[in-house]
């Protein structure tokens, strides 16, 4: 009889669906929880209270603690998921983890001019058009996610969260290949493994259709360490991290690549204000040594590379929020997306082929969003980037200047599905002055779970 009783309540915490109410950035935030700990039913039934009213207590307890651990935990802004909505914990909280992820359904069509790409790059319009780059069609489902977040409670470490992330971009356009997005351990400041690089203000820019998105904007993954602190009342935030660099230089006849040495370290200082910090302006440094061998003298040789960012989100009132970041530096081409891969790292030198020398390059962007109901919001804004000639430039067909615009509108259908609509218009300038220009208009399904 008793393990039938044992049983019962076993079931009633497996089972168990029930969510407290609690309020988060975006509206109530109710996880279905479930109670993984049977083996804890016979400390439950044996004390004074009967098994069901110490079960229901439990479970009420759980729930609330769980839920706050991702509350506290979940991170906002630009290409982040949304609060999980299936959460497994223990009775006494001290380990719990979260399942979730999105299919999301991207249709693009370009005309006037395409961007070569399956996101929306202006680096990538070709110059000059041929009869093959006026339009184009796309379907894509590669940005569909799937994530696991697990926190653990404890005596020494304090809250330990372990996420790791996926989509489907690990290949060639249309192979669907799975992609190792993010992998990383947090405790007590300290993140190791693979998560957004530190140089990026997450909350610095709207949200976009295109995955790739605003082409001054830094939104990439890095292999890391980090340590960030806050203080203030925690309306101050520092940071800093060792990242293993990436190099894309233009080397000629004189130079070679070889292997980093020294990883690239960012840091930033931020200060935040308003209901929930929900406004912040941020400033942000980054210095690289970059390491290539030189030929013609048959030694090792290192360039110096540097950046500097302002970035920041305000809020004003409940309607309008504004975004925006702008950049300055040499030899920083991983840190800007149009610029990623581009070989404009350092280039030789245009007057003297055995000398080499970092590219400057610069770009901002700026936006707003417009929440006309909690389902319903528009957005739009400019970007820029721009690569100084200095010296003068290497290549007639080298890039010089890109210009992304966009303006899109998203709605909920209910709190896990959505659709949107967007238009972008971009343009390509090379150094020899020709130029070019594209234009997309998206669609996006994208439904939660």
């Amino acid at each position: 009889m008793k393990t039938i009783r044992l049983l019962i309540v076993a079931l009633l915490l497996a089972s168990s669906v029930s969510a407290q109410h609690h309020q988060s950035r975006r509206g109530k935030y109710e996880p279905t929880v479930y109670l993984v700990s049977v083996h804890e039913v016979d400390t439950i039934y044996n004390h004074n209270n009967s098994p069901l009213q110490q079960a229901a207590l439990a479970n009420r307890a759980a729930v609330a603690n769980a839920t706050q651990d991702y509350l506290e935990t979940h991170r906002t802004g630009f290409q982040q998921d949304d609060y999980p909505k299936f959460v497994f914990t223990s009775r006494d909280n001290r380990f719990s983890f979260a399942v979730g992820g999105f299919v999301a359904l991207r249709t693009g069509y370009d005309f006037d001019g395409i961007s070569d790409n399956i996101d929306f790059v202006p680096y990538e319009i070709p110059i000059p058009g041929s009869y093959d780059t006026d339009q184009k069609l796309m379907m894509d489902a590669s940005t569909s996610r799937l994530y696991i977040t697990a926190i653990a409670n404890t005596r020494t470490l304090g809250r330990v969260v372990v996420h790791i992330d996926t989509d489907f971009r690990g290949g060639a356009p249309g192979s669907y290949t799975p992609r190792l997005r993010s992998a990383y351990v947090n405790f007590l400041g300290l993140t190791f493994g693979r998560d957004i690089t530190t140089f990026c203000d997450l909350q610095a820019s709207p949200t976009t259709i295109d995955f790739q998105g605003p082409n001054a904007y830094n939104y990439d993954f890095a292999t890391m360490l980090r340590y960030e602190v806050s203080f203030a009342r925690k309306h101050m935030t520092f940071g800093i991290a060792a990242e293993m660099p990436r190099v894309s230089g233009t080397y000629g006849d004189n130079f070679a690549p070889m292997h980093q040495r020294v990883p690239d370290v960012p840091a930033y200082l931020q200060v935040a204000w308003g209901r929930e910090m929900s406004s912040h302006l941020r400033l942000s440094g980054i210095v690289r040594n970059m390491y290539l061998y030189n030929n013609r003298t048959e030694s090792t040789t290192s360039l110096l590379g540097w950046g500097a960012q302002f970035s920041g989100t305000i809020k004003l009132g409940r309607p309008l929020q504004l975004f925006m970041n702008g950049v300055y530096g040499e030899g920083i081409t991983p840190y800007m997306l149009d610029l990623i891969g581009s070989g404009l790292d350092f280039t030789p030198d245009p007057n003297d082929a055995t000398r080499i020398r970092t590219t400057p390059m610069w770009g901002w962007q700026a936006a707003a969003q417009i929440n006309l109901t909690p389902r319903l919001f528009l957005s739009g804004g400019y970007s820029m980037v721009r690569i100084d000639k200095c010296d003068g430039f290497y290549a007639e067909d080298e890039y010089r200047q890109g210009q992304y615009i966009f303006g899109n509108i998203f709605y909920s259908v209910t709190p896990r599905f959505k659709i949107a609509g967007e238009y972008l218009y971009g343009t390509r300038e090379n150094m020899s002055g020709a130029q070019n220009h594209a234009n997309r208009v998206n669609m996006l399904l994208q439904y939660s779970f």
